[in-house]
């Protein structure tokens, strides 16, 4: 099975090679971290790779690094004489990474064949490999249990949209899972599913996830100066709409029109989920007649004068702030009057409520929350959030539900009493991951 595998990944590779090639000329994407994807182990890491046994942790994006947070201080402090090294896939999950744990401590995942695999396990010996959330790599699963590291799978989650995949392939799929030495899944839904995959049950547990012991993060200067700015020129309400992808902006944008047609003060933070949107959006929100500031022009005009200070945080009121820099989303939302998570108007499975939720802030999300279907379900049992209807998406029926919302202050008390009430009753899942995972760690070799 292996073998096959690897050939047809071999195979797959060579061929897309030029494909990759292009799109690394043509836009300087995926360029980032290649020759530590191809198993080029990086110098920075080297000074520290054989200082005590190592736990390394995998995490693919921004939200599986926003996730793990707690779980690496704990780790940290429980096991000073370990070693802990991130992972992640994705260049904004590296920067992210990299902000918070330092360069030398995270480094890209390398690609499922051996020769890019073995560089990293050699060098860093891990002693445990904790991978987030689903992240099943035939061949790094394999030659990871064969270096003797115990592996564990956190915050594990089946999607809707996966899980007749997997079942289709539980055969080979078994043989793949039964080099995982423990789950630790999100649901008992999510048990379930890891079972019929192929997972032994005997290694599945429910731990809770993760993401709702994600401490709220801490307000970098950039937030109380723009505090300071919505009240010094009164743009109110403050709507965010968060994590927002391709085909959601046009209707946002014209939604947020008819919103200043009642509140002519109002404020938009639109944040893509993608950084390589930034300049996409951007110009639609100029195609859609709407003032637009970027919040790294705001950051600039910080540095400069204060007249040009002042004339930035008078435009805020009536505009689009476009959020085009990583990371602080989840901060902004704080300043939210009524959140929007994005991804979810159209079928691209939503994105993470908690981070408005933290804060108690009302949240509305659209019909397609399948990746936090377990979330967002608790969230619409508790009456902690709006979800709208499929043909509430559109610019017109948009418009009508920000209205209201903005019209009704006790609907909007509820909502974000109630969202606040959700994340506090769920949290202790790092607590429960710690003690699953502590037989596998021991003291230093």
């Amino acid at each position: 099975m292996y073998f096959v595998y690897t050939l047809a990944a071999a195979l797959a590779l060579l061929i897309s090679s030029p494909w990759w090639l292009l799109r690394m000329l043509w836009s300087g994407k995926y360029r980032a971290g290649l020759s530590e994807r191809l198993g080029i182990f990086p110098k920075r890491l080297l000074f520290q790779a054989r200082r005590g046994p190592v736990i390394w942790i995998h995490a693919v994006s921004v939200g599986e690094v926003l996730a793990v947070g707690m779980l690496i201080a704990e780790l940290k402090q429980l096991y000073p004489e370990h070693r802990v090294v991130i992972s992640t896939t994705t260049e904004a999950g590296q920067k992210l990474g990299c902000t918070r744990y330092g360069p030398e401590n995270v480094f890209y995942f390398p690609i499922d064949l051996g020769f890019a695999i073995r560089p990293y396990l050699s060098r860093l010996r891990p002693q445990l490999v904790v991978m987030a959330e689903t992240e099943f790599w035939p061949n790094f699963l394999r030659l990871a249990k064969s270096s003797t590291a115990k592996i564990a799978v956190v915050n594990a989650r089946i999607s809707n949209r996966s899980f007749p995949g997997y079942r289709r392939w539980r055969g080979p799929l078994r043989r793949v899972l039964a080099n995982v030495d423990l789950f630790l899944a999100q649901s008992a839904d999510d048990k379930r599913r890891l079972v019929e995959i192929g997972a032994m049950a005997e290694r599945v547990q429910v731990s809770g996830n993760l993401k709702f012991d994600v401490k709220a993060p801490p307000q970098p200067p950039f937030i109380a100066g723009l505090k300071r700015a919505i009240e010094s020129c009164g743009a109110r309400p403050v709507l965010v709409f968060g994590s927002t992808v391709a085909g959601e902006e046009p209707a946002l944008l014209e939604a947020f029109r008819g919103v200043l047609e009642t509140y002519p003060n109002a404020l938009l933070v639109l944040a893509p989920r993608r950084p390589e949107r930034f300049d996409e959006v951007a110009a639609l929100v100029q195609a859609a007649t709407l003032s637009c500031l970027r919040r790294s022009q705001w950051r600039s005009s910080q540095e400069s004068s204060t007249e040009d200070e002042k004339n930035f945080n008078a435009k805020l009121s009536g505009s689009v702030l476009l959020l085009d820099t990583i990371g602080e989303l989840a901060a902004v939302y704080s300043l939210a009057t009524v959140a929007l998570v994005g991804g979810s108007l159209v079928p691209r499975g939503g994105h993470n409520i908690l981070e408005p939720a933290q804060f108690g802030i009302p949240i509305v999300v659209g019909p397609h929350t399948e990746n936090f279907r377990d979330i967002v379900s608790l969230f619409r049992e508790r009456q902690a959030l709006l979800q709208l209807q499929p043909e509430e998406t559109g610019a017109a029926a948009l418009t009508r539900v920000l209205l209201d919302l903005l019209q009704d202050d006790s609907k909007r008390a509820g909502l974000a009493a109630a969202a606040l009430q959700v994340v506090q009753a769920q949290q202790g899942a790092t607590a429960r991951t710690l003690e699953a995972l502590k037989p596998f760690l021991g003291r230093a070799l």
